[in-house]
């Protein structure tokens, strides 16, 4: 790992470095990238599901795939819809037959709905129906609208109205099968009606607030294209490197800020919302105080609406876009339009920074962004995918990329502890789920099951006799076997371990309790715990129609992905030397820890606490007293074992017996067996008391 050398404190915790291939910035004779490829051999699904990260070219994926299927699939019409109206110039006129294709990806200027005058999408909703309808009555192919104004038509028109026409719905995550979710509710609609063709697209592989964006039965329906974050990025050109990390400060943040805004790093800086702990409550205030910070104002720029701020530092005037201010319509605009000039993508000293409240996340497109700085916790880890991805564009002279979150220290002292402290749980939860999405992909198997297609597994090649750990360079996937690995049986099942591990470990690090315990209560707790008594719960919460041995193959494969992914990212930062550290990559580390342990079974990776590494991360980040504060502050809430875990915990034991033919020991020196008779006498308590049948 590698630290900002702007700050002591500001500690990455990830650091991943890549191998600048190329591969993925590379394209076919047809002009697809190898996600866009990837997509399109799947053209034919009447259902398809796209999750790739932020630039991987999903939006022209799609312009191929909607070709086809207005071309030779039968499809009338296709209509794309985008959460937001900036997103939608995603979707403009492309010329795709001069790289190859066979033909050209247009849209006439009346159906860009999102084109369209008025901000309020409420108030201008009945024209933007009746444009829809008059669209669908057309012989015009493509039509580009928000998601409000599809919702405002399907509510007009009825579903029957898109029948055999495309739907394309980007940023997917949007959607929820929440019944109170309109889009969400829409969407099960047309599945029910099975007219529709539907293509979604997502840059993030889970769903940020723990809510499923489908129905099992319909998720089941659709065909998922996977590209990863590792993919991405180890197929670039010139981004070699991406930090993750935070920054704890005390007082007000707009004196901390400095500390890790870097001018000299083409930066976009998102305030904390209005509502949040670290705001200061009036955010003009709050813009003006991070411009003083930074240099001497010397006006606005009157072609651009940038400010023009002059810094010692660095000799020269440097620009920054201010999107918070929202009291003059007419520069804001101005703004908003200097930023989206096509002419001035490929500029790089067109902006130097951008300050954003609500805008500038998802669909905001700026190759040069080298540093994405939040303050403030986001309650949403799907957002912190989507802003971590404004940074993660390639882009000439670009060599490495970092996202920093700065964050309100917990002060045990204030009435808000409890708050603060669920803020610093938020940010270590984000920054751990993106650990596990720049991860490789995984696929576990039991000992001995034999060589996988397409993987290297090392100079002596796949032994059955030993522990196997093979690569697929050009995936990025890894295959490790581990002993007693319980095997998925389901088609469902399998697709899970396959697709969706992401999806149950981001319901496990959202767990309070699971990271209450693994990271200031471990004298009181064992790993076993975590690893099996709440990631067990959550598998049958989340997938309660599935049998036994599906539920605890996805809970093993669920948390080795994620203790593996934490004991590779200790291996690779285990070097000598800083200079060794910051040249190891993630995938080594994988590599090193699963060779290193000869003997890996699921019985030693439930021994491992998920959350150590993360621990050993904030011990450096966080002050030594607020530290020791916060774990008193957990300890002193303490409780007994609750009703249901002590349930899971008898389950475990009478288990227990039959391996062992004995019930576990109350005294015993394994601290697992001493929980397993807790738990056990627990329930009994429970249960003499009336609390179970």
């Amino acid at each position: 790992m590698s630290d900002n050398p702007t700050n002591e404190r500001t500690v990455p915790s990830v650091s991943i470095t890549t191998a600048r291939t190329g591969a993925s910035t590379k394209a076919n004779e047809l002009g697809m990238r190898p996600m866009q490829e990837r997509a399109y051999a799947h053209r034919g699904e009447q259902y398809l599901l796209i999750k790739s990260p932020p630039a991987s070219g999903k939006s022209r994926a799609l312009m191929f795939i909607a070709l086809d299927k207005l071309t030779n699939q039968g499809q009338k019409q296709a209509i794309i819809v985008v959460p937001e109206r900036s997103i939608g110039g995603s979707f403009a006129d492309e010329n795709l037959t001069q790289y190859g294709f066979w033909a050209d990806w247009t849209v006439k200027p009346q159906w860009n709905l999102c084109n369209a005058p008025g901000i309020d999408e409420t108030r201008v909703a009945q024209s933007k129906v009746k444009a829809v309808g008059e669209f669908l009555a057309s012989d015009d192919k493509v039509l580009v609208c928000t998601h409000a104004t599809f919702r405002f038509a399907v509510d007009e028109l009825g579903v029957e109205a898109f029948d055999d026409r495309l739907l394309a719905i980007d940023e997917f995550h949007h959607v929820s099968a929440n019944p109170d979710n309109r889009l969400g509710n829409q969407l099960g609609q047309l599945m029910a009606r099975d007219r529709t063709h539907i293509v979604a697209m997502t840059g993030s592989y889970f769903r940020g607030d723990a809510e499923a964006v489908l129905s099992p039965s319909d998720e089941a329906r659709f065909e998922s294209v996977t590209y990863t974050y590792y993919e991405q990025l180890n197929g670039y050109e010139y981004l070699k490197a991406l930090d993750i990390g935070y920054f704890f400060y005390t007082g007000k943040y707009v004196d901390a800020i400095i500390k890790v805004l870097d001018p000299a790093f083409k930066t976009i800086v998102h305030i904390p919302n209005v509502n949040s702990r670290e705001s200061l409550k009036d955010k003009h205030k709050e813009v003006e105080v991070a411009l003083d910070s930074l240099g001497t104002w010397k006006g606005v720029d009157p072609a651009t609406g940038f400010h023009l701020i002059e810094s010692k530092d660095l000799g020269r005037i440097f620009k920054v876009a201010d999107l918070v201010d929202d009291s003059d319509p007419a520069r804001r605009s101005k703004v908003l339009a200097s930023l989206k000039d096509p002419a001035n993508k490929n500029n790089r000293d067109h902006v130097d920074i951008i300050i954003a409240l609500g805008m500038a996340k998802e669909g905001f497109d700026w190759i040069w962004c080298e540093h994405a700085l939040t303050i403030g916790y986001r309650s949403s880890l799907t957002e912190i995918i989507q802003i971590i991805g404004r940074a993660t564009r390639d882009a000439p002279g670009k060599e490495r990329a970092r996202f920093t979150n700065l964050i309100a220290e917990p002060d045990a002292s204030e009435d808000a502890v409890v708050d603060a402290i669920n803020d610093t749980l938020k940010a270590i939860a984000a920054s751990l789920l993106m650990e596990q999405v720049l991860a490789p992909r995984f696929e576990f198997s039991p000992k001995s099951t034999g060589a996988k297609e397409g993987f290297d597994y090392g100079a002596d090649g796949y032994d059955a006799s030993k522990q196997n750990v093979g690569y697929n360079e050009a995936t990025g996937q890894v295959h490790i076997e581990i002993g007693g690995l319980v095997t998925p049986v389901t088609d469902e099942a399998i697709r899970v371990c396959r697709e969706d591990l992401n999806e149950v470990i981001t319901s496990f690090i959202q767990d309070k309790t699971a990271l209450e315990k693994g990271l200031f209560d471990t004298e009181n707790s064992v790993p076993e715990e975590l690893t099996q008594v709440r990631m067990g719960k959550i598998v049958r919460e989340r997938y309660p129609d599935f049998s036994e041995q599906d539920q605890e193959a996805i809970r093993q494969h669920a948390i080795a992905a994620m203790a593996i992914t934490q004991k590779a990212k200790e291996a690779a930062s285990s070097g000598d030397s800083d200079s060794e550290k910051s040249n190891l990559s993630l995938i080594q580390g994988v590599r090193k820890f699963a060779m290193d342990v000869r003997d890996l079974d699921i019985d030693l990776i439930d021994r491992i606490n998920p959350f150590d590494a993360a621990y050993s991360v904030l011990a450096k980040a966080m002050d030594e007293r607020t530290l020791r504060q916060v774990q008193a502050s957990i300890a002193a809430k303490r409780v007994n074992i609750a009703p249901d875990e002590a349930k899971d915990f008898a389950v475990m034991a009478v288990r227990f017996k039959k391996e062992r033919g004995r019930i576990p020991d109350i005294n015993a020196q394994d601290p697992w067996e001493k929980k397993l008779a807790e738990g056990a006498a627990a329930f009994m308590r429970y249960r003499q008391a009336g609390r179970y049948d």
